[in-house]
């Protein structure tokens, strides 16, 4: 400790009022006497008033002295809380962490992250933003989420994008289209058929729209939806083929609720992308769920 600090003089006055020795402060702050005294001395010469009395049986303060320590006491009262909150957050029992994703990365590859997450450290407030890919790049960019998780490619300089787990876009179809399910079909013949895409606007859209138009086929959707969710629902019931990413229903296929249909060429595989902005550190918390989404592999 220095006693050439206002703050620290602060500090030994109010060790000074509780214990009530120059001695006893010295101790416990680990000053030799003369140093609380000087220290002492000093305070009382900056604010301009006697704060202590001194005694045969000790040190006790004056009315101004009782005054000042009431608010020195309230005063690193918070202090001492701001550091008990700082350590809490460095051991991910405290803190909050924001984050953009999209409607299918969050029900899919997000949600069952964040319950593991909030399952080990309950206390982490977590605010999730459901947005577009593209609209999540702008909320990073405008600072009100702390990173995204979004669809690649993202083109943006301005942002440090780490690459996710690799998935696979697929049609499927439910139990009324499944005499598809035997063949290979080229992008023309499976156009024949009723096609429900997510609505355009989404990076996984025109991931679609431009596998299509590379191949010269005319794309001439039937359904567009909101959801790959409600995509599934639909080929379920029976109104046509589905453009889904095949690593996010899994379960349904493998119970056969839905049939997987092959194309040939294949549609390419994308990766997740997990962006934040290169001069904006992540917080403790967020730091360690970032790493364990950037760790996810299917």
């Amino acid at each position: 400790m220095n006693v050439n600090s206002p703050l620290d003089r602060y500090r030994i006055f109010v060790m000074v009022a509780e214990t009530g020795s120059f001695t006893q402060a010295g101790n416990r702050l680990y000053l030799s006497q003369p140093a609380v005294s000087q220290a002492m001395k000093k305070l009382e010469e900056e604010v301009g008033s006697p704060l202590l009395i001194r005694g045969s049986r000790g040190v006790r303060v004056t009315p101004e002295g009782e005054v000042l320590w009431r608010h020195l006491r309230g005063a690193f009262d918070l202090i001492e809380a701001g550091e008990r909150h700082v350590a809490a957050m460095q051991q991910l029992a405290r803190g909050e962490i924001r984050i953009g994703a999209s409607d299918n990365l969050c029900r899919h590859y997000l949600l069952p992250r964040l319950a593991q997450f909030h399952e080990l450290h309950p206390e982490v407030h977590l605010q999730v933003t459901n947005r577009t890919s593209r609209e999540t790049v702008e909320l990073l960019r405008q600072g009100r989420v702390d990173f995204g998780v979004v669809n690649l490619p993202i083109e943006d300089d301005g942002l440090v994008v780490h690459t996710g787990p690799v998935l696979h876009d697929c049609f499927v179809a439910g139990e009324r289209y499944r005499h598809l399910i035997n063949r290979v079909l080229t992008p023309a013949e499976l156009v024949r058929h009723p096609v429900m895409l997510l609505e355009r606007g989404s990076v996984t859209r025109q991931r679609i729209d431009a596998y299509f138009a590379s191949l010269q086929v005319s794309l001439d959707p039937e359904i567009e939806l909101g959801s790959m969710d409600l995509l599934a629902a639909f080929a379920r019931a029976g109104f046509g083929v589905a453009a889904v990413v095949r690593e996010f229903f899994e379960d349904q296929l493998e119970a056969r609720e839905l049939f997987p249909i092959t194309l040939h060429p294949a549609l390419p595989p994308h990766r997740v992308g997990l962006i934040q902005k290169p001069d904006v550190p992540l917080s403790q918390a967020a730091a360690a769920l970032f790493g364990d989404l950037v760790a996810v592999r299917f």
